[in-house]
This record gives C-alpha cells, structure tokens and sequence, in this order.
C-alpha cells in the first residue's frame, strides 16, 4: 500500500513538473479559431493541417485552449481587438502588423485558377477581357502579383468575393465568375475532379508566402508570444510539421511547404 503510494506521488510529481516546464502562463483558456478553408480545415470532417498543428500545440503547451470555427474576416476583426487570441495559417501585411505577430509553419505559392473555356493563358489575358470576372475570399490576401491584380479588377468593378471556397467554387462551375486565386491545398475533396475538368490554373511568378500562427498582440504579452513562437519552432525542427503536411499532401509537395529557410 505504502509502496503504491508512493509511486503515485512520484508519477504525479513528474507530470506537474513536466506541465511546469512548459513555462505557459496556463492561468486563463485561450482562444482559437480555425476558418473553413479546404485541406486546412474541413468543417463537416472536423479534419485538416490547421486542426492537427493546433491539437499538437494545445497537447506541447498544457494549456486550455478553447477552439471554434468562424469566418476569416470576424477572426481578424477579434485578433485586432485582443476578444480572440490565437488563429492559425495567416499571412501578413503592414497592416495586421500593427495588431498580431506570427510564427511561421509553412510556405506556398498562389494561383491563378481559370476556366478552360475563358480562353485565358496569361493574368494579362484575364485582366484585358473586361468581360471575366474574379473570384476571392473576403479579407484574404494573397502573394504581391496576386495582390496588385485583385486590386486592379476590384477598381474596375470585376471582383465578386465570397465567405469561403464552397461558394466561389459554384459560382466558377456556373460560370458566374471565370477566375478566382487558390492554394496547393484549395480543392474540395469531393468536387475535386469537377473542378479540375473544367478549369486550368496559371502560377503567378512570386516567392512563396509564409503563413503562420496568428498571436493578438493586445490578448498576449511579448513574453507569451515569444513562448509560443519558440513551441511552433520546435515543432518544425523535430518533424512534426512536416510529419502532419505528409497526411494531405505527397513527400515532396510537403517538403517544399515546410522547409523554407531565414526565418525560425
């Protein structure tokens, strides 16, 4: 009995010890938001790369972390306001600068996905037909090239946006927008083949885009946040990142989204 006892105090011990070394301020739940976004985060599946970085950094952390779904345009919005604390796979801009910080996990290029029947090879081809409408997620940024199009067409009146891909997706096979800018990891599952049959895609010729943990700057202190930038760096230099995006995506489609270089 005495011996039992003992050894249950010493496994306890150890595993207060063990979330102790952590060093997360554990005193309050955090918040985090993950958005609907194809192999991301799939809502109806409760499957995707952005929910498996985030259960690994809820499990490394020991903290309570409260997650919901909600759009990216009100994730924004809560980051901004300090209401929500942490979003995952963001980019970012002068902007968002001013009210969220980030630590990085993957790279990627965009593209531009069009019609067949469009007759567009080129972005020039796209942005002269004043006819060909664009497609894009409502408070997302892209990569420079990308950018500067979506800006130009939305002057001109030519851009249609939408809450999520679903949307933009049936818009495209209805022909009611002729183009819109997708991710390696923006096709559904289940029109995949579809979509592919009907439309062709041009890469836009910009470096890849870091895209990262998403950290409020009014919800977490420097300190805090810097704690949870050093996690996702460990994360990333044993493995386990390129570990989760080898589940969705081919080795060597996995390597080259993972293994950017210059910044931790």
């Amino acid at each position: 009995m005495i011996r039992r006892s003992l050894i249950a105090s010493l496994l306890a011990c150890s595993l207060v010890s063990s979330a102790g070394a952590t060093g997360f301020d554990c005193s309050r739940p955090y918040s985090l938001a993950l958005h609907e976004h194809g192999l991301l985060y799939t809502v109806a599946t409760d499957t995707g790369i952005d929910k498996d970085v985030a259960d690994e950094l809820i499990r490394r952390s020991g903290c309570k972390v409260v997650v919901s779904v909600m759009p990216r345009a009100r994730i924004w919005q809560l980051i901004e306001s300090g209401a929500l604390d942490f979003s995952l796979s963001g980019i970012t801009n002068p902007e968002r600068e001013r009210f969220a910080s980030f630590a990085w996990y993957f790279s990627n290029k965009y593209y531009l996905l069009v019609r067949k029947d469009s007759g567009v090879n080129t972005h020039g081809d796209f942005e002269r037909n004043a006819r060909l409408q664009l497609g894009v997620i409502r408070s997302f940024r892209y990569s420079e090239s990308a950018n500067r199009l979506v800006d130009r067409l939305h002057q001109a009146g030519r851009v249609s946006q939408a809450g999520g891909l679903e949307p933009l997706y049936q818009t495209l096979m209805l022909n009611h927008i002729q183009g819109m800018i997708i991710e390696p990891f923006d096709y559904p599952a289940l029109d995949e083949k579809k979509i592919r049959e009907v439309s062709s895609i041009i890469e836009f010729n910009d470096p890849p885009v870091l895209h990262g943990l998403i950290m409020s700057k009014t919800a977490l202190a420097p300190g805090e946040q810097e704690k949870w930038r050093a996690l996702l760096s460990e994360m990333r230099s044993d493995g386990t990142i390129r570990r989760i995006f080898e589940k969705y995506f081919k080795p060597e489609m996995a390597a080259s989204m993972v293994n950017f270089q210059g910044v931790r």
